[in-house]
């Protein structure tokens, strides 16, 4: 995004743009702007016309709104920014051990996931995911971890049926090697799904409401790895 776009919609956002319509006058979004009040109508109209916006003319004043599309740039800024202040090669979530919907288990024992499994992480999982609810001030670091490339797991076709793409990334829970597991089309948006070669609960003793801490390697893939990854 062009950066006199994100540095407008910073502002906005500042201002409560992303929850609610605000309404400000271009000369007010001027002087937030550090710029005239015909520039800043002008940069309305582009942000407007890229669809990083929505406007209502009301009857005294315009209201404006950042759309879906503008909140999802100002995230991709944020996790950019985070990346290079807050986070070095590992990231740890803090959560809690939840029950899941039951189908991690039938997805990951699929032999094209298992094979790939063991080529990539070099481990084939046991039955079933491990499955984390990430502790709500932890949650902002879940769109770093799947802005980043980790190891992909190539979809199939089995019996009609379409299994996406699973990206997945190397993880340790109490000392014990594992990894978060991504599917293309995920149920969840604040659950972890961990997988790892031993039976997690009865290997640490834990269990629902249990509080746990999940530390991802964040590391950059090694040559080989985004060879196997693209094969």
């Amino acid at each position: 995004m062009d950066e006199k776009f994100s540095f407008a919609l910073r502002k906005i956002a500042l201002l409560g743009g992303i929850n609610n319509y605000i309404a400000i006058s271009s000369r007010e979004l001027g002087d937030a702007l550090e710029m005239s009040q015909q520039s800043a109508s002008k940069r309305i109209l582009e942000l407007l016309d890229e669809k990083y916006l929505v406007r209502d003319l009301g009857a005294r004043r315009q209201r404006i709104k950042i759309t879906e599309k503008g909140v999802e740039e100002l995230k991709k800024e944020y996790n950019e920014y985070r990346r290079i202040f807050e986070l070095t090669d590992r990231v740890t979530l803090r959560g809690k051990i939840v029950t899941g919907m039951g189908q991690g288990g039938y997805y990951i024992t699929q032999k094209p996931y298992m094979d790939q499994f063991q080529g990539k992480l070099e481990f084939r999982p046991y039955e079933g995911t491990l499955n984390v609810k990430v502790a709500k001030e932890d949650r902002g670091k879940l769109e770093v971890i799947r802005s980043m490339p980790g190891h992909v797991m190539d979809g199939f076709e089995k019996d009609g049926r379409t299994f996406g793409k699973v990206t997945a990334y190397k993880a340790r829970i109490h000392n014990i090697d594992c990894a978060i597991v991504v599917p293309e089309r995920s149920h969840y948006d604040d659950v972890l799904e961990l997988v790892c070669k031993y039976h997690l609960r009865r290997t640490l003793s834990i269990n629902d409401g249990d509080d746990v801490d999940v530390v991802v390697d964040l590391s950059p893939l090694s040559p080989e790895d985004k060879i196997s990854c693209v094969s």
